[in-house]
């Protein structure tokens, strides 16, 4: 492995007949980074993973995963990765321990080494009380975090997580999130596919996005939203509104430079002449000065500069893929 790269792409390309799914794309992954592939649904971030994983054989170009070829080196790839799949690939009618015990065999894990991680990764993914139950009796929230234990079980080097909080509560993503970034700490090197643009930009060091086969760029989330700072805006909040400043301030949302948001109201255009407008019917009012504050612009307005597909078509798309 040179120059702490962990994944290498170059030219790699796949068609399924005579759809070309994935397009000629280049970039690396350095060693210990969390790589995020941010796409729409049938962009190409699926099909990646499994031409980096193994599980499908490009039609050109070529890539490295850990230093080792994905085609002519395809065993010593397997061993040194961990696979968290969109859909759970564990055996419903095992237990969560059983289920680790069977995964850590087929990697060749010693028995005794085996019987310490699985009872360090149950412990520390707050599953030991329910280890003896089938899994089939476990919410979608314990499955994930049981798939991840397993992709963990050989301690690989590099882990490929495919959507991996899609379809959980608030609570099992935001836990599978700390796992995530700590596994990132130990040193991990983690390639992280989403439509989540808000889940890309929290865990992220650098993301590509990904539209019709195409890498569209690749970028760290700062640099990203940099290259929209064109569209910087105002926030003004107020702690109490009354109804007579509030009808006010509605009348000046109708030229659709000024937005309103429940208690807050975003100048998204003539930042300076709106802003005087807003303090202007303060002042007649003769209420509290507002909280008034730059904001920057977010990765979600990056990436529909980047694609043309809004936040909200792509959560669409990921509720559509859990429900």
């Amino acid at each position: 492995m040179q120059n702490n790269v962990a994944i290498e792409v170059r030219n790699l390309t796949k068609y399924y007949g005579d759809l070309l799914a994935v397009d000629h794309i280049n970039f690396q992954v350095q060693l210990g980074e969390i790589f995020g592939f941010l796409g729409p649904n049938g962009a190409g971030k699926t099909t990646t993973i499994r031409i980096l994983i193994g599980l499908a054989i490009p039609s050109s170009g070529f890539a490295t995963v850990n230093g080792y070829h994905i085609l002519t080196q395809s065993q010593q790839v397997k061993q040194g990765i961990g696979v968290v799949p969109e859909e759970s690939i564990l055996y419903d009618d095992l237990s969560a321990r059983r289920n680790l015990y069977f995964i850590g065999r087929m990697y060749e894990v010693s028995p005794p080494l085996l019987k310490e991680r699985t009872n360090g990764l149950l412990e520390d993914f707050e599953l030991p009380r329910v280890s003896p139950r089938p899994i089939r009796t476990f919410s979608k929230g314990m499955k994930r975090k049981l798939t991840l234990a397993a992709a963990l079980i050989h301690d690989p080097e590099t882990l490929f997580l495919d959507e991996p909080t899609a379809g959980l509560d608030v609570m099992s993503s935001r836990t599978l999130r700390e796992k995530i970034k700590r596994l990132k700490r130990e040193g991990k090197t983690i390639f992280l596919t989403t439509h989540n643009i808000e889940e890309a930009e929290r865990l992220c060091d650098r993301i590509a996005i990904i539209n019709k086969g195409k890498i569209l760029t690749i970028d760290t989330p700062q640099r990203l939203k940099s290259k929209v700072k064109g569209k910087e805006a105002l926030e003004v909040q107020f702690d109490h509104i009354s109804p007579s400043i509030q009808e006010k301030l509605n009348k000046l949302c109708s030229s659709g430079e000024i937005i309103r948001k429940e208690d807050r109201y975003l100048i998204t255009s003539n930042i300076s002449q709106n802003t005087r407008k807003i303090l202007a019917v303060v002042e007649e009012e003769k209420a509290g000065l507002p909280d008034i504050r730059s904001i920057l612009p977010s990765l979600e307005e990056a990436f529909v500069k980047l694609t043309s597909i809004g936040a909200e078509e792509m959560k669409k798309e990921e509720e559509g893929k859990s429900g």
